[in-house]
């Protein structure tokens, strides 16, 4: 009943579980379609703002252009201005002076000088203060254009950083979303990790206890055996004593059957004489018959039977290292390759000689003429060369043949080690994997604990800086 009882609270716990994963997945689909919808609605809004942005600065540049040139214009229309009525107050003024002075004309001379001087300097003068106020004016334009393309270009970096930071917000909560789903999940691998530690650890537990079983097990198995020679050995003993028992059982009733066949013999011979005596028949010595001249003992050999003990036949099985192996490899190589050697030699001497004997022979004044063109030595010469081929023909051939068998003996202890690898390998997969699965899990909460740590940082760096965009406008803005 109670195993009954655990197992519905757990359909239960993983119906709920299934559930939840279920609406956290809806709400994640709906928050990522969301996230694309407003991706898509700033990415709009910035190519507008940008096209904006493109046509204001165009036409504050066209107002520029305007503005330069019409002040320009204006600047030469009041300096010619200027002029005139400078020139007329000149002349108002040698009039007035010329009107009013009347006087001789020495200082009247003088006079005209000095107001012309002053005239010129104060219309030098004024050129030049019209200069510097043109000038004031264009940089006061140039600076107040720039600072309206700052400003919009603030503004515009304002929005694109409330942008960015609203996504970094969405990608923090996501991550924070993940995060504690990740720990959620390292929850579950912990525990399903410690109750495979557990089960590993029983199973091990499990693995010694058979072992120990295993030892004693083998133990009594030795010790069984040995019971067993023993009991062997005791029941041939047992054997032969008996066959040494009725042996001499057999030599009893032998030696008692022939006592009483001479105790009747004997009675026999005691009535005999009583008889001859009766008739007065005396026997001479020669014919005494006395059953007291020796008892027949017959002593027959005790018939023993040899028990023979079975051989033990001892197999002794070499184990060839791998060592070994190597050196009478490399030393049937060097056989086979000298072979090769002493072959090539022999061709080449072969090749030598007959060169030899066809130039002695084509030499030879009197023109010996061997019949088929045989030469004895040549003959000699190949004979030995074909046999010491042969020989080396065969030896070669053998030494591919242990070297074969050796090949052989390498791979099949190859695969022996490799069995055993395979068994050890096995018998340390499911700790290994337990091992990775951890590793696994501990690097992706370490990477979501760094990612969380990365997105508070750009978001503190973030909010500093639109601080610092916020306290500048507002410097800007105050006069």
């Amino acid at each position: 009943m109670g195993t009954q009882g655990t197992g519905r609270k757990r359909s239960t716990k993983k119906d709920k579980s299934t559930a939840e994963d279920d609406a956290l997945n809806l709400i994640a689909r709906e928050a990522e379609a969301r996230l694309a919808a407003k991706r898509a609605a700033r990415a709009e809004a910035r190519e507008i703002r940008m096209k904006e942005l493109e046509r204001q600065q165009k036409e504050l540049s066209d107002d520029d252009e305007r503005m330069s040139v019409g002040s320009r214009g204006s600047v030469r229309v009041e300096d010619r201005d200027y002029l005139e009525k400078g020139s007329r107050a000149a002349s108002s003024l040698t009039a007035a002076t010329l009107t009013s002075l009347g006087g001789t004309s020495s200082r009247r001379g003088s006079g005209e000088t000095a107001l012309a001087v002053d005239a010129e300097t104060s219309i030098r003068e004024i050129k030049d203060r019209l200069t510097e106020m043109e000038e004031k004016y264009r940089k006061a334009m140039v600076s107040n254009a720039q600072l309206d393309n700052e400003k919009n270009n603030l503004m515009y970096q304002v929005d694109t950083l409330k942008d960015s930071l609203m996504e970094l917000e969405e990608l923090l909560s996501e991550s924070r979303r993940q995060y504690e789903e990740k720990v959620k999940e390292f929850d579950r691998e912990k525990h399903t990790h410690g109750v495979l530690q557990f089960q590993f650890n029983e199973m091990k537990e499990t693995l010694k206890q058979s072992e120990e079983l295993l030892n004693e097990i083998h133990q009594l198995r030795m010790k069984q055996e040995g019971f067993v020679r023993e009991i062997s050995d005791l029941q041939e003993t047992v054997e032969w004593k008996d066959k040494k028992i009725g042996a001499l059982e057999r030599q009893k009733e032998y030696s008692d059957a022939i006592r009483t066949e001479r105790d009747e013999l004997r009675e026999e011979v005691v009535t005999l004489k009583d008889i001859l005596k009766k008739h007065g028949i005396v026997l001479g010595p020669d014919l005494n018959i006395n059953g007291d001249n020796g008892e027949a003992e017959v002593d027959g050999p005790p018939s023993g039977d040899s028990a023979c003990q079975p051989a033990q036949d001892s197999q002794i099985s070499p184990t060839e290292g791998n060592s070994v192996l190597e050196i009478r490899l490399r030393k049937l190589v060097d056989e086979r390759e000298k072979m090769i050697e002493q072959v090539k030699k022999l061709k080449a001497q072969l090749e030598q000689k007959s060169q030899k004997n066809g130039s002695d022979s084509n030499s030879s004044p009197d023109g010996e003429i061997f019949e088929n063109g045989n030469d004895p030595n040549i003959m000699e010469l190949q004979r030995d060369s074909s046999r010491q081929m042969s020989d080396l023909k065969f030896k070669l051939v053998k030494a591919e043949q242990e070297v074969t068998a050796l090949e052989q003996n390498v791979t099949r202890l190859e695969g022996q080690v490799t069995r055993y690898k395979t068994a050890a390998e096995n018998s340390e997969k499911v700790e290994d994997e337990l091992k990775a699965d951890k590793r696994k899990l501990q690097r992706e909460l370490r990477s979501a604990l760094d990612k969380v740590d990365e997105l508070e940082s750009n978001n503190s760096h973030l909010s500093k800086r639109l601080e610092k965009i916020k306290s500048s406008r507002g410097m800007a803005q105050t006069p």
